[in-house]
């Protein structure tokens, strides 16, 4: 007789933004004459980009010419996005061969799936708060998992585990917090990893939003990472390609784990995505090339900009209302202390009542992330603008 996967029962019953979205509905079928403005889900809203478009098209046109159609691409995805991830991170001062680059449909499915490669028993740190898909993809595959509070007194950065883990997972700039690592905060888990033949996993899906130059972007700014990290990127929020969908993993030659040699664990993620993936979208990786080329990141400094400029709209006007506000400096999120001691949710349902705002309840991410809102800044400017009017003309704190 066929069995379910008895992990599954141990994920919450019901994922986070599924239920800020059944209130929201709830709301709007009470209130079908009001607007409801949206500060939730992180998902980008402005067009792509000329370059981008342009290139995309092109994709489109090669398919309908029998002399420059193709099927199956590589898995690890097409030799000259490979070249291009490569060259973009040599500009940062990064070496890396095309070879270390396994181009994907995005940094959520990469961040489960690499859980796959890591032996059953394995245990995995993780923050809290935390964005879902790193502990609920390791609570599905048995994992023993182990919490890094990310706390006001710690800067929303977490210290290194105290007991020995396996695989550790990072985001930053992070998602939720808005919170940036430093180089040394970073040399730390570099320095445990090395140590202790752990592998970490850093998500930089927002690494273009910092614009202070002392902040890293990449973990393999950090000396030695290239032996103990992973690096997940994506181009949903550095250009729009939320629904696209287009990403990266690097996994380096030299990156050691216990019982491997070097090129080992390379060769067993491209044996991983050789057997269940069968790479992005020609069409897609098209555009993903433009992006990276000069002009492409040219317009999307421009869009990293306008968000930004949204974001500090949001936390000034929070800031104005008195609340303790964090993030949405060199991150587009703003993570808001609830006042008067609400919960998540009780907050959450105050702003849709009072201000027909939709917020995403810290609670979500974590117990840490119980008392305070994650607000968003991927929005058009004039819904910016009217959500930020609405909380601080009808708010009662």
């Amino acid at each position: 007789m066929a069995k379910i996967n008895q992990n599954y029962n141990k994920l919450p019953k019901t994922y986070l933004f599924s239920e800020i979205a059944r209130r929201a509905k709830t709301f709007s079928e009470k209130n079908p004459e009001v607007e409801l403005l949206k500060l939730g889900i992180g998902n980008t809203t402005l067009p792509l980009t000329p370059s981008v478009l342009e290139a995309l098209h092109r994709g489109v046109d090669k398919l309908a010419d029998v002399k420059t159609y193709t099927g199956y691409g590589d898995e690890q995805g097409n030799t000259s996005l490979r070249k291009a991830v490569a060259a973009w991170y040599s500009k940062r001062g990064i070496e890396l061969e095309p070879t270390e680059v396994f181009i994907s449909d995005g940094a959520k499915p990469d961040s489960a799936n690499i859980t796959s490669i890591f032996a059953d028993n394995s245990v995995i740190a993780i923050t809290d708060p935390v964005y879902p898909v790193y502990q609920d993809s390791n609570i599905v595959a048995g994992k023993k998992v182990v919490l890094m509070d990310c706390t006001k007194e710690n800067g929303f950065i977490p210290h290194v585990p105290k007991e020995k883990v396996d695989v550790i997972f990072l985001c930053s700039p992070n998602n939720p917090t808005g919170a940036v690592a430093t180089k040394a905060q970073l040399k730390t888990f570099v320095d445990y990893a090395i140590e202790n033949k752990a592998v970490i996993v850093f998500d930089a899906a927002y690494s273009e939003y910092i614009s202070d130059p002392e902040l890293p972007r990449s973990i393999y700014e950090i000396e030695n990472a290239n032996k103990c990290a992973v690096e997940i990127q994506s181009l949903s929020k550095m250009a729009g390609f939320t629904g696209v969908r287009i990403g990266w993993t690097i996994v380096p030659k030299d990156l050691v784990i216990e019982g491997t040699e070097p090129g080992e664990v390379n060769a067993l993620w491209n044996r991983r995505q050789t057997t269940m993936f069968n790479g992005a979208s020609n069409i897609v990786q098209e555009g993903a090339i433009a992006v990276l080329s000069e002009q492409g990141q040219k317009e999307s400094r421009e869009l990293i900009n306008y968000y930004m400029a949204n974001a500090k709209i949001i936390k000034e006007a929070m800031e104005d209302l008195g609340l303790k506000v964090f993030g949405g400096e060199n991150a587009p999120y703003i993570w808001v202390k609830t006042p008067s001691d609400l919960s998540s949710w009780d907050f959450f349902d105050k702003l849709l009542n009072e201000c027909h705002v939709i917020s995403t309840p810290g609670a979500g991410f974590g117990s840490k992330g119980e008392g305070y809102i994650r607000l968003s800044a991927f929005g058009q400017r004039e819904n910016i603008e009217k959500a930020v009017k609405s909380i601080k003309k009808n708010l009662k704190i």
